[in-house]
C-alpha cells in the first residue's frame, strides 16, 4: 500500500486519532491532501467531531463546456465533506474508505456564485461503517447539492 500524505510527513498516522490528524493539517503541521491544491479547496474546518466544512472559489477553470462548475467539482467537495466528516470520529489506528457517494445536482454554479461551501455531517456511526451527508451552498446560502457517502470503517 503506497504511504500517506500523514506518513510522508513523517506523522505517525497510528499514533493520532482521526480528529488529530485533521486537526494537524488545518494547523500547518501537515500539509493538505494533494486534491485540495489540485481544485483549490480553500477553508477547511472542523466544525466537531463527525462535523467538516470545506470552501471553494468557483474559477472559469472549474467549468464544464456549458460554462458551469462541472459536476465532478461538486462531487469532490461534496465526498471530502462527507469523507473527512467521518474520518474526525476515527479512533487511534481506524482508517475508513469511501464505499458509494450519491450527489443530487440541485443547481448550477458559476463564478457569480460566490464561495461555495460544503457542510458534511456524519449521520449513522457504526464499528464498521459509516453514513455521511454533505450539503454544498452557495454564496447566497442557496443549496447548490447534496450528498450521502456510505464509508467502511477498518484497522
Amino acid at each position: 500500500m503506497a504511504e500517506s500524505v500523514l506518513e510522508t510527513q513523517g506523522f505517525d498516522p497510528t499514533a493520532h486519532d482521526g480528529y488529530e490528524q485533521l486537526s494537524a493539517i488545518i494547523d500547518g503541521r501537515l500539509p493538505p491532501a494533494p486534491i485540495a491544491g489540485t481544485i483549490g479547496m480553500v477553508n477547511f474546518e472542523i466544525l466537531d467531531r463527525g462535523s467538516v466544512a470545506v470552501e471553494l472559489v468557483p474559477e472559469p477553470r472549474h467549468y464544464n463546456p456549458i460554462g458551469s462548475v462541472h459536476g465532478g467539482v461538486h462531487s469532490t467537495l461534496l465526498d471530502t465533506a462527507c469523507g473527512c466528516a467521518v474520518h474526525s470520529t476515527l479512533a487511534v489506528g481506524e482508517g475508513y474508505t469511501s464505499l458509494d457517494l450519491t450527489v443530487k445536482f440541485l443547481r448550477p454554479a458559476t463564478v457569480d456564485s460566490g464561495r461555495l461551501r460544503a457542510i458534511g455531517s456524519v449521520i449513522q456511526r457504526g464499528r464498521r461503517t459509516a453514513l455521511a451527508e454533505a450539503k454544498l451552498y452557495d454564496a447566497q446560502d442557496r443549496l447548490v447539492a447534496h450528498a450521502t457517502s456510505s464509508c467502511m470503517i477498518f484497522s
